[in-house]
Formats: structure tokens, sequence, C-alpha cells
């Protein structure tokens, strides 16, 4: 033991031994501070600026983007978007064509600006009203401004909601955030089957495949639905969008034309009509009973449509009917639509009318006490209940397109799969 621990220490001090020599060694090779100073040079030379320094300096330039607020004025949303810039203000204010961003203050619109450091303004983005997808743009090119209206580009995407009627059906899109123009699109694809202002049961459901429409990553607005589903009171009701060269429309899963020889309501279905109570109090009598007809409370000037094509068979004053529309359809079938507040611009006898057009206006002329209005359907002048008749399809895809129906219709009925199984919002 004593040898191995003597052996241990002299093989411990050789590896000491050559450490320090090593960092003697490496000491002694570095130079001394004389020998440095001989090697050293004082260079003084000139040193330009980099190009472009200044220059992107006097580009930098900040972007901002407000929504329009409810009572905002144009100075104010120009303070929110950084626009310190008296002169611009002044343009905006004294340019004919710059007047629609003092006109069109809705709110929720997106507008974007670009501003100098400073605060002077570059750029303005401001979208128009209008179904032709423009904003006015504001330019300052060569230190003036310059306005004019550009068509923005578009690119869809595919979205898709599920939701269940609580109270109403604006109330459950409003809770899933599905836009207006796409539930109206909903109540007019299923209105042949479902009477929207009457046919809703709490607990309905229903799911949605739709196109959005987007500008630099924003929303504009909602393009069209192409796949839905409605499970009204039990009863599952679908449709699936699709066009050729030949037609477009919407079918079911076996191609069969959703669309009805006449609709279920006359009554063009919007957010003030929503939830309205259709209870009927006889205005004369002053009791209840049943009457030949179909009531729908609405306010005055809710547009009335035609549910099918036809023939304006009469239009003017008729006794308690007050204001009085009648079209015939395809010789037997008469729809009549009564106590209108007016008729539609240009409306007369013998004027051919499609479904859906605009014919009068919500009124409470002659035997009503308040606004509705009475809609009555006949065959051969015998009146029917329209809620409950059974409406004939419109023509269905022939053989020749089903195989291309149902090449585009199967990953549209994969997405309503996938939705229905997802959780739905539903409104307290």
């Amino acid at each position: 033991m004593r040898n191995y621990r003597s052996r241990h220490l002299r093989a411990g001090a050789v590896v000491a031994g050559i450490s320090l020599f090593g960092m003697v060694a490496a000491f002694g090779t570095a130079p001394d501070s004389a020998e440095i100073l001989e090697h050293q040079r004082v260079v003084v030379e000139q040193l330009r600026t980099a190009s472009g320094t200044t220059e992107a300096a006097d580009n930098a330039f900040f972007v901002r983007e407000e929504r329009i607020q409810r009572g905002d004025t144009v100075a104010a949303l120009l303070a929110r978007l950084g626009v310190q810039d008296e002169h611009a203000f002044s343009y905006l204010r004294q340019q004919p064509g710059t007047q629609p961003i003092f006109r069109q203050l809705r709110p929720g619109k997106l507008v974007t600006a670009r501003t100098s450091e400073s605060g002077e303004l570059l750029a303005l983005s401001f979208p128009l009203n209008g179904p032709n997808d423009q904003s006015l743009v504001v330019e300052r090119r060569d230190g003036q401004l310059y306005s004019d209206e550009r068509a923005f580009a578009l690119s869809p995407r595919i979205l898709m909601k599920s939701g269940e009627i609580r109270t109403s059906l604006f109330a459950a899109t409003d809770s899933i955030g599905l836009p207006d123009s796409v539930a109206i699109q909903m109540a007019d694809i299923f209105g042949g089957d479902i009477d929207f202002h009457r046919d809703l049961r709490k607990g309905d459901r229903f799911s949605i495949v739709y196109e959005m429409l987007f500008s630099q990553g924003h929303p504009v607005r909602s393009g069209r639905i192409l796949a839905a589903e409605f499970i009204n009171d039990g009863k599952a009701f679908s449709a699936i969008w699709f066009e050729n060269e030949h037609g477009q429309g919407y079918y079911t899963a076996d191609g069969k034309n959703i669309r009805k020889a006449f609709l279920r309501s006359p009554l063009e279905f919007s957010r003030v009509t929503s939830g309205f109570s259709h209870s009927r109090l006889h205005p004369i009598h002053q009791i209840w009973r049943a009457h030949k007809g179909v009531d729908y409370g609405a306010p005055i000037g809710t547009r009335v449509k035609a549910t099918g094509d036809g023939i304006v068979d009469f239009a003017g004053k008729h006794g308690g009917y007050g204001n009085l529309v009648v079209i015939r359809h395809q010789g037997r079938f008469t729809t009549h639509y009564a106590h209108l507040n007016g008729f539609a611009q240009s409306l007369r006898k013998g004027m051919r009318v499609s479904q859906g057009d605009v014919i009068g206006y919500v009124g409470k002329t002659g035997w009503a006490t308040g606004p509705h209005l009475h809609y009555e359907f006949r065959i051969n002048n015998i009146h029917q209940n329209p809620l409950s008749l059974a409406l004939p399809n419109a023509p269905p895809l022939t053989p020749e397109y089903m195989a291309e129906f149902r090449r585009r219709a199967e990953p549209l009925f994969f997405r309503l799969d996938h939705i229905r199984g997802m959780s739905l919002a539903l409104l307290d």
C-alpha cells in the first residue's frame, strides 16, 4: 500500500509539473507591450454615411386599422388611426370624390390608414357601401393627395356553423356569430318546406357550410350557402348547392330540387319579423275564431312576396280585405294577400310575377285593427291550409348529372356530418 501511494504521488507531481511548464510556455510566447507598439499604426479615414439610411428614415411609416364606432365622426376616426394632418383632413372635407367617407360611417366598417412617424397621412382605404366590393383609396404621391375608387381583391373561405333554436332564429344565429345574410339565405332555401314565421320550435337545430369573402385577412361579406341542414320539429331537411353549365340550384341528397312551386310564407323573413306572435283576435267580432286564411303579424311596411310564379288577377281595394292582391298560378291555384298598406311600384292586373317578387307591403287596411298580412291559398276557389298543404317540387336532376352531383356533394355532406357532432351553440 505504501509503494502504491508513493508511485501515485510521483505520477501526480509529474503531471503538475508538465501543466505548469505548459502554462509558462504559453505566457512566454505572447509578445510584450513594446513589441506590440512597434507594429501599431494610426490610420485616419473619412467614413461616409451608408447610402439609404436617411432615405429609410424618411420612408418610415405606420399602418393602423380601426373599426367605425357608433356615433363616430371622421375627425375622431382619423385620430384613432394616428392621422395628425390638417391638410389631409381639409382635402377629405373639400373634395367631391371623398364625400362618401363622411356619409358612410357605418359602425363595424374596417378602415386602414398608413401614416408617417409625424402623423402625416400617406394612404387611406375606406370600404364603400354597396354590392361592388370597392374601396375609396386616398394616396399621397409626389407630395400631393389623390383619391379614386378601386375594387379590392376578395378570397373565399369555407366556414361551418351549428346552432339550436331557443327563442328565435336570429337569437340562435347571433349566439354563434352567423351573419344575418346567411340566416336569411337559410330561410329562403328551406322556405318551401318550413314557414320560418310560424313553424320554428324550441330545440330545432341547424348546420351550415357557407362561404365568407375576405380581403387582407379580414371578413368583408358572406357568400353563398354551400350546404345546409335544418331539423324542424324532429324532421330533417337538407340542401346542397349544385351548378353546371345547364343550371343551378339547391338539391337534396338524392337529387330532388328543394325549390317548391310555392313558398310556405309570403312574408319576407327578416330580423324585425322573427319572433312575432301570430295568434289572431277577430277584428270585428272581438273573439278568437278560425278563419279561412293565415295571418302574419308584422310592422307596417314589411315587404310581402309572391309565393309562386303567376299573373296578377287583381290589385286594388276590396271590402274588408282592404288593399288586396290576387295572383293566379297555373290556372286553378290562386293566392290572396290582404290588408296591404300599399302595392309594389308598377304592379297591375295582368302583370307576370315570379316567386319571391315583392308585390306589396304589410298594412292594416280594411277590417284590421292592427298591422298584419292576411294570406289565403285557394284551389279552384276552395280555401286550403297553406301550412299543411303538400306542395310539388321543381324538376329534379336528370340521371346524366347525378354522378357529378354526388362527387361534388360528398365533401359537403361530410362537413355537415362533422359539425352535426360538434357542440351546439345554445341561447340561454
